[in-house]
């Protein structure tokens, strides 16, 4: 049987470990890879070991799935670029923004092409360890009922987990990923930096670290966040937390401002179970 062939343009860390995995599990043929430069391109096509770089997007032949991982700023452009050289072949496009729509691909449609979007929820620092970690990823997926059902399919053939995201609330849903995720890694950085103000050795930082945050996670996953939380804050001791803050404040003003406003989030969350007033509930 033939299979269905994937063309990716913006081969980054996201698309690198997309392509890598649906090599790994065989059922689709990755085709051509267009990067920023031909250099990029060759390089990704090394790494997910199949498909052939090209220079540009008239270049690509064409294919019955094309992912466009870009940044979200570009997905627009590419996707009129794309409209502009593409055949008039029906195909399914993809991008990867877990903040924009799939209809941020609008330009296709000319081209009776299906849109979708799917977004997996898995920190991609590296692709050669994402590819290892995709196994189970949870992916977010928005677009065409049609385009839905083929992209849903792929993303279980490769690993994942499909579940539907409503466009409406797609910006809410990204900023969740981000608090959950990122902001996290802000915050560990400046846990670091703070230990190490107050002279405590590097090796013993790493430690503290990495204790405290597996140990956080397991509760967080056991207990739910407002049983899990600790801390002066939803103690209420505001007297230590207001000392506190002013100590982080002279050393790093940034940091403690935000050791203040979170603090006021986790006294709440700890007192009514919801870090929002309760008058917005």
């Amino acid at each position: 049987m033939t299979k269905r062939k994937i063309n990716l343009v913006g081969p980054g860390k996201v698309g690198q470990t997309l392509m890598r995995r649906i090599v790994m599990a065989g059922e689709y043929e990755v085709q051509d890879v267009a990067g920023r430069t031909a250099q990029a391109a060759g390089l990704a096509v090394e790494f997910i070991g199949a498909g052939t770089a090209v220079s540009a997007i008239a270049d690509m032949r064409p294919a019955d799935f094309w992912f466009l991982t870009v940044s979200d700023t570009q997905i627009a452009a590419v996707a009129s670029l794309l409209a502009e050289s593409a055949s008039s072949r029906r195909s399914i496009a993809v991008h990867c923004s877990g903040f924009l729509p799939a209809a941020e691909m609008q330009p296709l449609r000319s081209l009776e092409w299906r849109l979708a979007s799917v977004h997996p929820l898995l920190t991609f620092a590296d692709p050669a360890i994402a590819v290892g970690q995709f196994e189970g990823t949870l992916c977010g997926i928005d677009g065409d009922a049609d385009a839905i059902v083929a992209v849903e399919a792929l993303v279980r053939g490769i690993g994942g987990q499909p579940f539907s995201l409503n466009s409406e609330y797609k910006a809410i849903y990204h900023a969740a990923a981000v608090f959950s995720n990122n902001f996290t890694v802000v915050l560990q950085a400046v846990a670091r930096e703070a230990w190490a103000r107050a002279g405590i050795p590097q090796e013993i930082i790493e430690q503290l670290n990495a204790h405290l945050l597996s140990a956080t996670t397991e509760n967080i996953t056991k207990l739910g966040p407002a049983a899990a939380l600790t801390g002066p804050a939803a103690r209420g001791d505001l007297r230590i937390v207001a000392q506190q803050e002013a100590a982080v404040r002279s050393w790093h003003p940034d940091a403690g401002r935000i050791y203040g406003e979170l603090s006021i989030l986790a006294g709440r969350l700890k007192r009514t179970g919801t870090t929002r007033p309760m008058s917005g509930v």
